[in-house]
């Protein structure tokens, strides 16, 4: 890890993606440490996922019927948004080896297609293997769409 680690895709398709993450400088893990990523969601996204997952509730995949809700046009699933928080998990914060223990969502706003979402987690307690993080996914106008707490283990490497 490094004190500070952002790249960013600016390729020129709706799905951008970026990342951060801050670690303390021994490479160990503290509380207040942090790790995010950004991704847009296309509509092949959410078709994808609905294919994969079986979730084919139209308020995903289909304008008109999408139209007709409260939310007037299609939305992205909350748990294909969700799994930004894992991502960060696996592959920023802590890193490669994290393993889910319990994970609590709370679906707070929609997202709709082609919006920047950020997923964040913080740690906010270290006990032995299991840390805990504050999870959430944002919009880019800090508006909270999901909130939740995570309990990981975590190899050894990073404690």
């Amino acid at each position: 890890y490094s004190n500070s680690n952002s790249n960013s895709n600016s390729n020129s398709n709706s799905n951008s993606n970026s990342n951060s993450s801050s670690i303390s400088n021994s490479n160990k893990l503290k509380i207040g440490d942090f790790g995010e990523l950004t991704k847009t969601f296309s509509s092949k996204d959410i078709e994808l996922f609905a294919s994969l997952s079986e979730d084919n509730n139209p308020i995903h995949l289909d304008d008109e019927f999408a139209k007709s809700t409260k939310f007037g046009k299609r939305i992205v699933h909350g748990m294909l948004t969700s799994s930004l928080i894992g991502a960060v998990l696996g592959t920023k914060l802590p890193g490669q080896g994290s393993i889910y223990i319990s994970q609590n969502l709370e679906f707070k706003s929609p997202v709709y297609l082609n919006e920047q979402i950020i997923a964040k987690i913080e740690v906010i307690e270290i006990n032995k293997r299991i840390v805990t993080f504050n999870t959430t996914c944002r919009k880019i106008d800090g508006t909270i769409v999901i909130d939740g707490i995570a309990k990981v283990l975590v190899p050894q490497q990073y404690l």
